[in-house]
């Protein structure tokens, strides 16, 4: 919370959480490639497009970038058993941390979506809930794939206000407390209603 991605928004949802009785508690993950679980989910999105691989139907998907999904299906034809096995082992050690992190916290609070906790949970099935805390200002779009230099992201001027939020991870098979927090923090902050122009 105390450097970038975080925002004033996440830090200000983490005060909320404090005057609501919570009590932070900082935790820390070890310093792993959890990139490395991608290896997984390739393998099983090429699995279960295969056919549409085989049929050369991923020529007319939209996105042909290199990090774009008919790539990943392509690419992922390449993979060995033995890179998915020591990716599979990779994912029970995080799970394994997980576990240990969650022994001495009921909850995780994180910047929206940061990268490696989205991959984490993503990978050990810990239920997550992301929600508007706030806003910011924006001068350029974003994109989760790789930029085509013949397209570049759309800039704002004047800058956009875009909502943005914090994602809260719980306890596996405890999303009450999860969505009980959220709601908590949801009604303290009080931005779910507010709406851009013409929404």
């Amino acid at each position: 919370m105390k450097e970038a991605p975080a925002t004033d928004v996440d830090r200000a949802a983490l005060e909320t959480c404090r005057k609501l009785g919570m009590v932070p508690t900082e935790v820390s993950l070890p310093d792993w490639p959890y990139d490395s679980l991608f290896l997984i989910l390739f393998a099983e999105s090429a699995a279960a497009f295969e056919e549409l691989t085989l049929s050369g139907g991923l020529k007319d998907l939209k996105v042909q970038v290199p990090d774009a999904w008919p790539n990943t299906f392509r690419q992922a034809r390449f993979l060995s058993a033995v890179d998915f096995v020591q990716a599979d082992r990779f994912r029970r050690s995080v799970a394994q941390e997980m576990a240990r992190i969650f022994s001495q916290v009921d909850l995780l609070l994180d910047p929206s979506l940061r990268d490696e906790m989205l991959t984490i949970t993503n990978f050990t099935g810990h239920p997550s809930l992301t929600l508007r805390t706030g806003f910011l200002e924006v001068s350029e779009a974003r994109s989760d794939w790789a930029l085509d230099p013949a397209l570049p992201p759309p800039k704002f001027s004047p800058p956009r206000r875009v909502p943005h939020g914090v994602t809260l991870i719980g306890r596996l098979f405890d999303e009450g407390t999860l969505g009980r927090a959220g709601i908590a923090i949801e009604r303290s902050i009080n931005v779910a209603a507010e709406r851009p122009p013409g929404f």
